[in-house]
């Protein structure tokens, strides 16, 4: 027996098809005469509502019958696809996505919006035009069709779909007999008969169509053009004909399948989210485990067993690069939730707002993307309310009276960039200051970088908004985005230009489970450093290190290069090496050293979390555990690049 709850996998199916309807609905706002998008918005509506009332979610068939119906006035010519019926539909499918998900969802609210829906729709409606009132004669069609053994078991009702043939015009039903067995080997729950219809009606073919969306990869469908054959003798089809699936159905499946987004063999299979979850542990055990063996073939002079050990080592490691693949997903994905965003921010500020997106093909893991998603919404809430200006103010300022956000993704080694870009005022450097310095949070004419004081703005409580609104000025928000960013094991920058916008820059790890790491030892402890993030690496010759005493600075290829003794940061006890080792690593543009005793190789890393008390330490963004059952901690090279240009920022400055 299969252990998928039928109700889950229709939430799953729902929320597939809302997300198709939503970006449906979002074109159409910008291509209101585009009768793909119409037919696909349509086709989508009429899907959710039959298979809605297929699982027993009789609510939400009942409330998506009512923006189905809109849309088939639509399609008929009747109705203009406005910005109000676009915006009407979407709030509607907020109450689908409710009563889909089984939330609570008020039938008051649900009758609002029907109301608002209907007359819209009635102050949308055409008069009757040139078009309609020249449409050509009546269509005849004859449609046969039978459905599988086991439609009934499977909750399909064939009298639902005789009746919405019967809607779309004056229609005879014969059901077909022919094949159904002898009462003493009847199975009752079986479906045996087929059905001849014939239909007048002023519809196309694609009606009729979608009267079976939601049932056509299982059934068998004849539709002919009575029309079109009436020159030519007919044959009566018998029932091995009806059933014998003709040629035109799986053309006719392919077109739907293709519309709704998939493909009728089944190229991919949905998993649950938790058991990738729980896989990707069992290879990081594994890592570990590989670790060992590593390291006890490595003491040993037992050929065969190192050879086992390279075999296994390759294994795993070819499995890891295999589970970050099927982890990794498109920031599409995440991007394209933020069009129904701006389209809702754009009506709440009365601003002109236009989003467009750059990269979305990179890929980022699944857990780093479902994190991203709230920060992301409070960067561009922000960028709208605090950056773009109103259409009147950018008129007078020369500017395009429609503001625009950019959101941009790009791969940067083992880090994802995302920035997001406004065109907008930018930030208004002496109201931050009057701000933090009436909040305590600076002192009165305290000296700060331009980067110091724009980093304020992610201050808990800081807003420079003049009132609070249902989008801002609450003071919350933007430190969560810190915290949140900086959870994730990267780091948020932000610049901005006063007149022509801001940029805030995310730098974002590929992924949070599994690192290549370069191990080295800072006395008796070793620490992993981010391999990604690492440039080249250097000794430190006794001259060097007694020259460079108080300044902190080496030189490399006529560039100066500040860095870190990890012994001093950390306050190991013991004399230095003789040999010691300069790391340099870089994040984005900026560099530092890191001093270290030994350099010990490289290191498959399984990233464990720090306990909620170690984890207020800056310097170390996890742990792992090694070969030999110790632990090694895994250096922040953001929060020790930072420290490093406080360190000797003056020098830094003046290389």
């Amino acid at each position: 027996m299969s252990g998928l709850d039928p109700i889950e996998t229709f939430r799953q199916e729902a929320q597939d098809l809302l997300e198709e309807i939503e970006q449906g609905l979002l074109d159409l706002a910008h291509r209101p005469g585009d009768r793909d998008l119409v037919d696909a918005v349509f086709r989508g509506l009429h899907t959710l509502k039959g298979s809605g009332a297929m699982f027993g979610f009789d609510a939400l068939a009942a409330f998506t019958h009512h923006c189905e119906t809109a849309f088939d006035r639509v399609r008929k010519g009747e109705v203009a696809a406005t910005p109000e019926l676009v915006g009407a539909v979407l709030a509607a499918q907020d109450h689908m996505r409710a009563l889909a998900e089984g939330r609570p969802a008020s039938e008051a609210d649900g009758d609002l919006l029907l109301a608002d829906l209907h007359r819209v729709v009635e102050a949308a409606g055409r008069p009757a035009s040139a078009e309609i009132v020249s449409e050509p004669g009546l269509n005849r069609w004859r449609v046969r069709f039978s459905l599988p053994a086991d439609a009934l078991l499977n909750g399909t009702r064939p009298l639902p779909l005789l009746d919405e043939l019967r809607e779309l015009g004056d229609c005879t039903v014969v059901a077909i007999t022919d094949a159904t067995p002898d009462f003493d080997v009847l199975v009752p729950t079986e479906c045996h008969l087929a059905w001849d219809v014939t239909l007048v009606t002023k519809h196309g073919r694609d009606a009729i169509e979608d009267v079976f969306i939601f049932v056509i990869d299982d059934m068998t469908l004849d539709i002919q053009d009575m029309n079109a054959a009436a020159a030519e003798p007919e044959t009566v089809a018998d029932v091995a004909e009806v059933r014998g699936a003709p040629q035109a159905v799986a053309t006719q499946a392919e077109v739907l399948n293709e519309a709704r987004g998939t493909k009728a063999g089944g190229d991919t299979v949905r998993v649950p989210a938790e058991r990738l979850d729980e896989m990707m542990d069992r290879v990081g055990e594994l890592v570990i485990a590989q670790s060992r063996l590593k390291q006890l073939a490595a003491s040993s002079s037992d050929i065969a067993l190192r050879a086992v050990a390279e075999e296994i080592e390759r294994l795993a490691s070819e499995m890891r690069d295999t589970m970050m693949v099927v982890r990794m997903v498109p920031i599409a994905q995440l991007f394209g939730r933020f069009r129904r965003l701006i389209h809702d921010l754009a009506r709440d500020t009365g601003k002109a707002i236009e989003l467009s997106t750059e990269g979305e093909a990179t890929e980022l893991d699944k857990t780093v993307i479902e994190r991203l998603a709230d920060p992301l919404i409070h960067l561009i809430r922000n960028a709208a309310d605090h950056g773009l200006e109103t259409p009147e103010q950018r008129l007078a300022a020369d500017k395009p009276e429609s503001g625009q956000v950019v959101l941009a993704a790009r791969q940067s080694g083992a880090e994802v960039v995302i920035t997001i870009t406004d065109d907008g005022r930018g930030v208004d450097r002496a109201r931050v200051r009057a701000k933090a310095e009436e909040n305590g949070l600076i002192q009165p004419g305290q000296v700060l970088s331009d980067n110091e004081l724009l980093q304020l703005i992610f201050a808990p409580g800081f807003s420079t908004a003049a009132a609070i609104t249902n989008l801002s000025g609450r003071g919350v928000g933007m430190d969560v985005v810190k915290r949140t960013i900086e959870g994730l094991r990267g780091s948020i920058d932000l610049t901005s230009t006063p007149g022509q916008g801001s940029v805030v820059s995310l730098r974002i790890p590929l992924t949070l489970a599994i690192i290549d790491g370069l191990l080295v030892r800072v006395g008796t402890g070793r620490y992993v450093i981010p391999l990604a993030s690492v440039e080249e690496c250097v000794e430190l010759s006794v001259e060097q290190d007694v020259r460079s005493t108080g300044r902190n600075l080496i030189t490399l290829r006529d560039q100066l290069v500040p860095f870190i003794r990890l012994r001093q940061m950390f306050a190991t006890g013991l004399e230095p090496d003789l040999h010691q080792k300069i790391v340099v690593v870089s994040t984005g543009q900026d560099r530092v050293g890191l001093v270290v005793d030994q350099i010990l190789g490289d290191h498959q890393t399984v990233i464990k979390a720090l306990s909620a008390f170690h984890a207020e330490v800056g310097a170390f963004s996890g742990a792992t555990i090694l070969g030999d059952g110790g632990v090694a901690l895994i250096l922040d090279i953001a929060h020790l690049v930072a420290a490093g240009q406080g360190q000797d920022a003056p020098l830094r400055a003046a290389s």
